[in-house]
């Protein structure tokens, strides 16, 4: 059932309407805390949508709201399961999405 929820919602968080994608990008910030762990299985699923775009943004909103996400994944969700799908993406990333996710990785 997760899965199923997370792949309708996944192309929501870099949908190519700004105002959609910060949306989702603050739902999300609002799930990680009530679904924790339980995240766990769509972690590497999600690490990609959240990240990719949305950390190099030059709207302000959706790089707020994208660092915001993976503040709250940090604080809220078992860090070794963020580990390797962080390292994998700071690997392919440039500019500040890449400085921000080495700074969390540190």
């Amino acid at each position: 059932m997760l899965f199923q929820i997370f792949d309708a919602f996944k192309p929501r968080l870099h949908d190519s309407n700004s105002k959609v994608n910060q949306v989702a990008l603050e739902a999300m910030h609002k799930m990680i805390p009530l679904l924790k762990d339980n995240l766990s299985p769509v972690i590497n699923m999600l690490i990609p949508a959240i990240v990719d775009n949305n950390l190099n943004s030059k709207n302000p909103g959706i790089y707020t709201a994208a660092t915001n996400v993976i503040q709250a994944l940090c604080q809220h969700l078992d860090t070794s399961l963020l580990l390797q799908p962080l390292c994998t993406k700071a690997q392919f990333l440039s500019g500040k999405a890449k400085q921000d996710l080495t700074e969390k990785l540190a």
